[in-house]
């Protein structure tokens, strides 16, 4: 069973950062393609960060590319977001997903399993 859990959500100053985090078994690291999506009320879920198996490859939504970063930590199992930068319209309830492609993108409907959610508010 394939479990996602985030966390580093929270609310934060226009320009600032945070580092969201997203933790799973052994077993989802190795074998799963793992992103970062995002979610307004009202709006559809959109891929902000993918990042292959064993992390050789990443792929980025133009609107967040020189701003976010996707990295993962083996030793942990953990897969992060560091967002900097941050704008008004990042303001966004974020989620991890795994796919079982070995190269997922950033299209949500190739993501079988996501975590629950965890809220970014960005003020003004």
């Amino acid at each position: 069973q394939v479990q996602l859990v985030e966390s580093g959500g929270g609310s934060v100053q226009a320009g600032g950062s945070l580092r969201l985090s997203c933790t799973a078994s052994l077993y989802t690291f190795s074998n799963y393609c793992l992103a970062w999506f995002r979610q307004a009320p009202g709006e559809e879920r959109e891929g902000v960060a993918v990042i292959t198996r064993g992390g050789g490859s990443t792929l980025y939504a133009d609107s967040v590319m020189g701003r976010f970063t996707i990295s993962e930590d083996n030793a942990n199992h953990t897969l992060y977001l560091q967002m900097n930068s941050l704008k008004l319209e990042d303001t966004c309830m974020y989620y991890c997903a795994a796919s079982s492609s070995w190269w997922g993108g950033l299209e949500a409907a190739r993501y079988s399993y996501w975590g629950q959610g965890t809220q970014v508010t960005v003020s003004s």
